[in-house]
């Protein structure tokens, strides 16, 4: 009997890039790292593609022909939580939590060196990975307002649940683990974002401002995640 090899496929990604010369590099280059890649031009055709199905990650440019980067990465999230990394030429740092705000995951900016890029992606399909990968015991985080359970993904404050996406479930999992204690930003964009991460912190800053929408009484007043000025932040619920 001959014995049959099961190949696993490559993990697929969507480039979302109307920049041709640029559209081809990146496809070459996350080939050679074993990705399978589609191209998709502008918004629209971007959105049918994704639809389609199959893609792992998207790497979506914030400028397009036609429907917006933003409006693109805010359809897409509506309908699935699939990493997005947002891919901007513009130097305002609004643009860049704009694109957060709306749902990616991560982003970067041109001109950037292919090798930040790569990063970037390998690191948030690890970390999907990590997170859909199969838990052999079940673990609880609780604390007098909070229960997070860790291996079904869920988290209840003050008795009702609480919708996380991915990232954010992973910040919050980090700094539930250091509850009442000093999380710094180094170690948060870490864990969450993984060692070697690129770029400044605005990417930690917007998800603990989604977590605190999401969880605190008055956001704007934050009590159960506070800022530890020039440090990080700190969980406390005693």
């Amino acid at each position: 009997r001959t014995a049959t090899m099961v190949t696993e496929q490559p993990r697929s990604i969507l480039v979302v890039e109307d920049e041709d010369t640029l559209a081809d590099s990146i496809q070459y280059n996350l080939e050679r790292e074993g990705y399978s890649v589609e191209i998709a031009r502008d918004g629209r055709s971007a959105i049918d593609r994704f639809r389609a199905g199959g893609h792992d990650l998207v790497l979506l440019d914030l400028m397009l022909p036609g429907m917006s980067g933003l409006d693109v990465c805010r359809t897409l999230r509506a309908e699935s939580i699939v990493p997005i990394i947002m891919v901007t030429a513009k130097d305002s740092e609004a643009d860049a939590v704009a694109g957060l705000e709306v749902g990616a995951d991560d982003y970067v900016r041109k001109p950037f060196a292919m090798r930040e890029l790569l990063s970037r992606v390998g690191a948030n399909l690890r970390r999907v990975s990590f997170a859909s990968a199969p838990q052999a015991d079940a673990e609880v985080l609780e604390s007098p307002l909070i229960k997070l359970d860790i291996s079904r993904h869920v988290l209840e404050v003050r008795g009702e649940p609480v919708d996380l996406r991915p990232k954010e479930f992973e910040l919050f999992e980090a700094l539930m683990r250091r509850r009442n204690r000093l999380a710094t930003r180094d170690i948060l964009i870490e864990e969450v974002w993984g060692l070697g991460y690129f770029g400044d912190t605005k990417t930690l800053d917007v998800h603990i401002k989604r977590l605190r929408q999401k969880i605190e009484v008055d956001p704007h007043r934050p009590g159960l995640i506070v800022t530890v000025r020039g440090l990080g932040y700190k969980l406390i619920d005693e």
